[in-house]
């Protein structure tokens, strides 16, 4: 299997966004993703940045991947777009309908991120006729389902040419919002936000009254409360799943993905705990549950 570190989901300075794809490059990680897939307000790095921040980590022999927004709301965020989707080197993960219909009018291959709502093996069908070349699943569902689906897309004999990734490591991105929660929370409106999320590197945490951490409020992204860690499940991922996707958390991240490639078969068990981290989705129960 291959490592993936996918996007950073939040809102850091440029200084330590660069820094931490710097530090990417001597990590274990095969492939890198970057960009910004939350909010467009978030304009520490704008597009020209990631571009020549991508070339300099290509130097390092990484597959880089651009990531695009998951929720367009403005022409101007079309524009910025299609420069990502036609930067004329490097491949685009797609978490938009928009960035696929552009990526297959411009005949360019595409990642499926894990905001496309793929549920069966037709629609996997119809985004690889579109070009996908691979796909990361929706982040919900399990392990067995990934196994019906793949069969009953090899049951319409036709031959599978993209690769599977699992987000299987950070907070799990579950919805997306018109309306910004981080800035609710401020009491401040969605204009006039200041982009506070800056404030939050690993979002900002949401309690119940009986002080169960149950999401992470990270802009107009609901995530889960429990960081989501498979860490302990590869050997239930071989020759089901080519590529593991770990979402940074910070520079720690970078000796996550060590930690889970000395673990691939199952020799060097991560240390997880109840009431921090889950991994129920995988398993076909309720998210925030854990089983070891």
């Amino acid at each position: 299997m291959k490592y993936a570190l996918g996007p950073v989901l939040y809102y850091w300075p440029k200084i330590e966004t660069e820094a931490f794809y710097h530090a990417a490059t001597n990590s274990e990680a095969d492939i890198i993703y970057m960009g910004e897939t939350v909010c467009t307000k978030r304009r520490e790095m704008k597009v020209p940045n990631w571009l020549d921040l991508a070339k300099e980590i290509a130097k390092s022999g990484k597959q880089v991947v651009l990531s695009t927004l998951a929720l367009l709301e403005a022409p101007s965020e079309l524009n910025d777009l299609r420069q990502l989707v036609n930067n004329g080197e490097f491949l685009v993960e797609a978490n938009d309908l928009a960035a696929i219909n552009i990526a297959h009018d411009n005949k360019l291959p595409f990642v499926a991120g894990p905001a496309i709502n793929c549920y069966n093996a037709l629609t996997l069908k119809l985004l690889q006729k579109q070009g996908m070349v691979r796909w990361c699943m929706p982040v919900e569902l399990s392990r067995d389902w990934l196994t019906n689906v793949l069969k009953q897309f090899a049951s319409l004999n036709i031959e599978r040419k993209f690769e599977v990734e699992v987000f299987s490591y950070g907070y799990l991105p579950l919805a997306y919002s018109a309306r910004c929660f981080t800035a609710r929370s401020e009491d401040r409106p969605k204009d006039k936000c200041e982009t506070c999320c800056i404030k939050y590197p690993v979002g900002r945490e949401v309690f119940s009254q009986e002080q169960q951490k149950v999401f992470v409020l990270n802009g107009i992204q609901t995530q889960s409360g429990y960081c989501y860690n498979l860490g302990n499940n590869l050997k239930d991922m071989k020759g089901l799943v080519d590529i593991v996707r770990i979402s940074p958390l910070g520079l720690e991240t970078l000796d996550i993905v060590r930690q889970f490639k000395a673990n691939e078969d199952g020799t060097h068990p991560l240390h997880i705990e109840q009431k921090r981290d889950c991994n129920g989705y995988w398993n076909g129960i309720a998210g925030l549950e854990l089983t070891q």
